[in-house]
């Protein structure tokens, strides 16, 4: 059985509400249903929702005061883990709307930077998750060329 495609990815966070915020404001996803499971969290859809897809991806809140449920479904991770991707550089996405992307990352005041891939006919813009996970978004070259970010 061939592996068909990427699922979702799953980020165990500190700050729950701001890798909500993130999400839903900068990325464009939906929360939608989650399991109940025994600790908190969100499952974000973008195009397809539930039960169609299980979702895009799924965010992991730690309870500092109850970790039981968390530990016993995923197992226990030190909190100086729990920043950036570790082995894991980035995730990407392909995604249209450069221009509206730009502004809301503006408006939120987030840093972001531009690459320009000549070769592959893209425009790549990175940003980081409120956990440092850096996320790369994948828009057609026909979107206009790379740009300073006000930020860097």
């Amino acid at each position: 059985m061939p592996i068909k495609r990427l699922d979702h990815y799953s980020i165990r966070t500190l700050d729950l509400d701001a890798s909500l915020q993130f999400y839903t404001r900068i990325m464009g996803f939906t929360a939608g249903f989650r399991p109940p499971f025994d600790f908190p969290g969100h499952w974000l859809y973008n195009e397809e929702p539930y039960p169609s897809s299980n979702g895009v991806v799924h965010l992991i809140g730690i309870d500092p005061g109850d970790k039981e449920g968390l530990v016993k479904y995923l197992g226990d991770r030190s909190p100086e883990t729990m920043s950036g991707g570790g082995a894991v550089d980035h995730m990407a996405f392909l995604a249209t709307g450069v221009d509206d992307m730009r502004a809301r990352l503006e408006k939120h005041r987030l840093p972001w930077r531009e690459r320009d891939v000549p070769s592959l006919s893209i425009l790549q813009l990175f940003l980081e998750d409120p956990s440092g996970v850096t996320i790369e978004l994948n828009y057609p070259a026909s979107e206009g060329p790379a740009r300073q970010s006000p930020q860097q």
